[in-house]
């Protein structure tokens, strides 16, 4: 009997010295600086949700979706969460780019400026200034927005700069209005200055469009298949957390970058965020899980005004999957 028990404990021993097995390093960044839309990433880390897949998650900031995209190409980043138009641009161009999940399918393009303004539909824009950052990709798309709404550019006035001077200029009164995202650049106006903003959206006006997505190596896709699946397994559960408890996602934030902003703001961000993810299509479903003629409505519109090169029309699927996405209640 004495023998046996030692025996036992040997193994026991011998069991407990093992290392348990070690979770998959990954590194996802992010589109830009972190604001209010990246509160999911930040809630999932903390509340273990990457964890309980495997996954030891390192989240890093980002310079735009472009440079972002570059990096997920040179594989110097595991997964980017980008605009999803503009790496289209970089795939056809042949990026090994491909996204793996679409979370925001209603676009967060907006023309927007002081709420005490009442600037509320386009025709209310007659007479004002803009301020645009030329060749971004709200530009790129305003020029539909004014054919859906029969406008014409020479019924504003325009005033161009880079992000930060076009935020200036609402700010100082140079403009009465920028182009920008619903949840965004209209926060980054109310931390300056404590008044609230209106956003006239895209979307309302027939514009549909996919924005912010995860995005992977093709080829790191091909060979890290059950990786890739537990990493979305666990964005998809971060989503879903994170909407349930919007001011709680916000800290997590701050909690991971104490200047990360603001939280009164960055729960607003992330509010204006949650009802992009999904579409009257999609709205049943779990997030990420874009439709393909979302996709294919995206691909079309990019062509006609976003400076995508047209054989992207030949085959729209080969920009994204849906494959690696959780099936609905697991």
């Amino acid at each position: 009997m004495k023998r046996w028990i030692g025996a036992a404990s040997v193994a026991l021993m011998v069991f407990a010295a093992m290392p348990a097995q070690a979770a998959d390093k990954v590194v996802l960044m992010l589109n830009w600086y972190v604001y209010g839309e990246h509160a999911p990433f930040y809630y999932g880390k903390a509340k273990g949700i990457y964890a309980a897949e495997g996954i030891d998650l390192e989240i890093q900031e980002g310079r735009g979706s472009a440079a972002t995209t570059q990096a997920v190409a040179a594989k110097t980043a595991d997964f980017g969460y980008v605009d999803v138009p503009t790496m289209m641009r970089a795939a056809i161009k042949g990026a090994p780019v491909v996204a793996t999940g679409v979370l925001l399918q209603t676009s967060p393009m907006s023309a927007m400026g002081f709420a005490e303004k009442n600037i509320r539909k386009p025709e209310d824009i007659k007479g004002k200034t803009v301020a645009i950052t030329p060749a971004d990709s709200m530009t790129q798309i305003w020029p539909l927005f004014l054919k859906k709404t029969g406008l014409k550019e020479s019924d504003f006035k325009t005033v161009a700069g880079d992000g930060q001077t076009k935020l200036n200029a609402v700010i100082n009164g140079q403009a009465d209005l920028l182009l920008g995202y619903v949840m965004d650049q209209s926060m980054k106006i109310k931390d300056a200055t404590g008044k609230d903003v209106f956003p006239i959206k895209f979307a309302d006006y027939g514009i549909n469009m996919v924005s912010s997505g995860i995005i992977a190596n093709s080829d790191y896709v091909k060979a890290n298949a059950d990786l890739v699946r537990r990493f979305m397994s666990a964005t998809t559960k971060a989503v879903e957390a994170a909407e349930k408890e919007p001011k709680a996602a916000a800290q997590a934030i701050l909690d991971a970058n104490p200047k990360g902003g603001k939280i009164d703001t960055l729960t607003q961000g992330f509010e204006l965020t949650i009802p992009l993810y999904r579409t009257a299509e999609t709205k049943s479903k779990r997030p990420f899980q874009v439709t393909d003629q979302n996709m294919t409505d995206t691909v079309n519109l990019m062509v006609e005004y976003g400076g995508l090169d047209a054989k992207a029309k030949e085959n729209p699927k080969a920009f994204y999957t849906n494959d690696y996405l959780p099936k609905s209640g697991s």
